[in-house]
């Protein structure tokens, strides 16, 4: 597995924790909404592991409705467009962002087929200064099978609703954003928006797939 598959899979396995309806979590604090979700979320892929047996899409169900609604997927698209962004045509940047979300459900739910209960530690909550917009979140992976991971999760604060969104990952000082931007960078500018639009688009209509024991 290469390091940007491994970022998936951690990104998924903490985010993925922030799952849960909006009516039931404070999304106003970012310590509490993440911790209040985890066991819940987590709760849900042991319940209907029957099914997602028979029908592994069914993965992309529970990210489509317990991850999305926390993941600033809009945000994340605009920052990995970056310059861009610049005399580009409005409907070109909003396919971009539309697939990107999709590309994002396909990805994470790819993932989830790892699953195996994997422990996730949070830091304690400090306190947070009503003005601050962008905080790193740190939480700690623990696996019996491997060394724990310490990553960092940067979430945005919507400055009307004061609701808290994750839109990036740190792991091993490599930001996933600022990764994927320099893999798609020279394609978008060479080729333009729509091409990798279309790449994003191909990959998420692709099958999740349990990986065959040997």
């Amino acid at each position: 597995m290469n390091w940007l598959k491994q970022t998936l899979a951690l990104i998924t396995l903490v985010l993925v924790s922030v799952g849960l309806q909006a009516k039931d979590i404070d999304a106003t604090n970012p310590y509490k909404m993440m911790h209040q979700v985890a066991d819940q979320t987590f709760s849900r892929l042991k319940a209907e592991q029957t099914d997602i047996r028979k029908n592994p899409n069914q993965l992309k169900t529970i990210v489509d409705e317990e991850m999305m609604p926390y993941v600033n997927y809009q945000y994340a698209a605009l920052k990995l467009l970056g310059p861009n962004l610049r005399g580009a045509d409005k409907k070109d940047v909003e396919a971009f962002i539309n697939e990107f979300r999709a590309y994002l459900i396909t990805s994470y739910a790819q993932v989830l087929t790892q699953y195996s209960n994997q422990k996730i530690q949070f830091e304690k909550e400090p306190s947070i200064e009503s003005d601050r917009r962008i905080i790193n979140v740190r939480v700690e992976i623990v696996d019996p099978s491997r060394p724990s991971i310490k990553l960092d999760f940067t979430l945005l604060k919507n400055k009307n609703t004061g609701e808290w969104k994750a839109y990036d990952m740190v792991a091993e000082g490599i930001s996933l954003l600022s990764s994927k931007q320099s893999e798609w960078n020279t394609k978008i500018r060479q080729d333009g928006i729509p091409s990798v639009t279309k790449e994003l688009a191909e990959l998420a209509q692709k099958d999740i797939t349990f990986e065959t024991k040997k």
